[in-house]
Formats: structure tokens, C-alpha cells, sequence
């Protein structure tokens, strides 16, 4: 890995904060679920919409993401 000299790289922190790892599992489940159907799917997210959607509402009920409305997250009229 190459670092070109007098060039330096300014970090932005995540747009919507913290996002906290699922240490205990919670969501585990849907996750995989989800991985699964971007696998059989060549990675099209958005085939695997339904699944998400699962997904971060798991994610917002275990506390391990802020509320937000999904439709705020790209899933509008979806």
C-alpha cells in the first residue's frame, strides 16, 4: 500500500452516527437472509428490498440503530 507524500486523506465520521456491531445475535437471522439473497441475486440490493427492510426494523427494535422511517432510508412506496 502506497502512500503518496505531501497528500493527505481527511476522515468523515458516518452520516448517521454510530452503528453499533449485533454482538448478541439479535438480528443474526435476518442477516443472513439477507446476505443469502444478494448472493442468489448477484449482489441486485434491490431484489433483496423486502429482506432488508426486515433487517434495519430488527436493527431499530434491538436498539442497535437510531429510529428512523424507513421510507427516510430509501424505501419509499416500497
Amino acid at each position: 500500500m502506497g502512500v503518496t507524500p505531501g497528500v493527505s486523506f481527511k476522515a468523515k465520521p458516518p452520516e448517521k452516527g454510530v452503528f453499533p456491531l449485533d454482538h448478541f445475535g439479535e438480528c443474526k437471522q435476518v442477516k443472513e437472509e439477507y446476505l443469502d439473497c444478494l448472493k442468489k441475486n448477484e449482489t441486485q440490493a434491490e431484489i433483496c428490498g423486502t429482506v432488508a427492510k426486515i433487517y434495519l426494523t430488527c436493527r431499530m427494535q434491538k436498539g442497535l440503530m437510531a429510529e428512523q422511517n424507513l421510507d427516510e432510508l430509501g424505501f419509499k412506496g416500497k
